[in-house]
């Protein structure tokens, strides 16, 4: 098992050094294992040179037959624990901060739908990590911004929230909406990677292919430190454009957030939950299909 993880992590990275570093060891005893490995198997895995790393057909080939193998086993812990709950079990949503209330109240719903199967409870969390959490069995379902790429994950889009620029009241004081040249003087906020969403991401690399390129970047992951920078009248950032958003309990005074008519932008929120536990005789296929039900329509804010 220890060797088909090597493997997988290396195939991902295709550099040694770095699945080395992923996984907490050197690169030489890295490299030993999936020699071992290959001289079991009769076959080569990778292509190495000096400056490049490839997988070989027969590493292609184990690739998927490997993560399927890790999968089944890293399942085995909430199989095990799926198998001796008691009727009526607790289990987890994941909850990022600034769930817009619509989406809280369909939580609610399918809280009283699965009542007398589960329990639901919330659980806080940022989109990355609630991901992780769901792919590990800890959290059941989980709401998430999205993208989010994992294949053994199911992703129902269930809303989408456009993006508006936070900006300084008193320089745009009668201004209903903004354009990028307004903004192009303005520093753009850009928060610590961990704690925002990885749209976020997008949204920056697409500002600077707009002219838009000062930057004050902050380490804090406090939704109020941006804040504190628009409200001085020297940043703007971008978030949520309705006025029904929990983000703008961090609002102070002198901000206010305006729709950028030339930036079209919008954060997406998904539904997350294990594609193997919501298969036929998964244990939580009565909560995903109730969960699928109510999260069917799209929300739009």
């Amino acid at each position: 098992m220890l060797h088909l993880r090597y493997f997988v992590a290396v195939a991902e990275e295709l550099n040694f050094s770095q699945a080395a570093r992923k996984l907490h060891m050197a690169a030489s005893p890295l490299s030993q294992r999936v020699k071992d490995l290959e001289r079991e198997l009769g076959q080569p895995l990778f292509e190495r040179s000096t400056h490049h790393v490839a997988l070989t057909p027969a590493g292609a080939a184990l690739l998927p037959l490997a993560r399927d193998v890790l999968e089944r086993v890293n399942s085995i812990p909430w199989r095990l624990r799926e198998a001796v709950r008691p009727q009526r079990a607790t289990q987890l949503i994941g909850m990022p901060s600034g769930i817009h209330p619509a989406l809280r109240a369909r939580v609610r719903e399918l809280e009283a739908a699965c009542r007398t199967t589960y329990e639901l409870k919330r659980w806080p969390g940022r989109s990355n990590g609630l991901a992780e959490a769901v792919h590990d069995g800890r959290l059941a379902l989980a709401l998430a911004r999205l993208p989010v790429s994992d294949p053994a994950l199911g992703i129902i889009e269930v809303m989408r929230e456009r993006l508006g620029a936070a900006v300084p009241a008193d320089r745009f004081a009668g201004r209903e909406s903004l354009t990028l040249d307004d903004l192009r003087e303005l520093p753009y906020v850009a928060t610590a990677p961990e704690a925002m969403p990885a749209y976020f991401d997008e949204i920056d690399a697409r500002l600077n292919s707009a002219g838009v390129k000062k930057r004050i970047r902050i380490n804090s992951s406090d939704y109020a430190g941006t804040s504190e920078l628009v409200s001085g009248g020297i940043a703007f950032s971008l978030t949520m454009l309705s006025s029904e958003s929990p983000m703008h309990l961090y609002r102070l005074e002198n901000v206010t957030v305006l729709p950028v008519v030339d930036f079209p932008a919008e954060l997406a929120t998904g539904l997350l939950f294990r594609k193997d536990r919501a298969e036929s005789g998964g244990d939580l296929e009565e909560l995903v299909t109730e969960a699928r039900g109510i999260f069917a329509e799209r929300l739009s804010a």
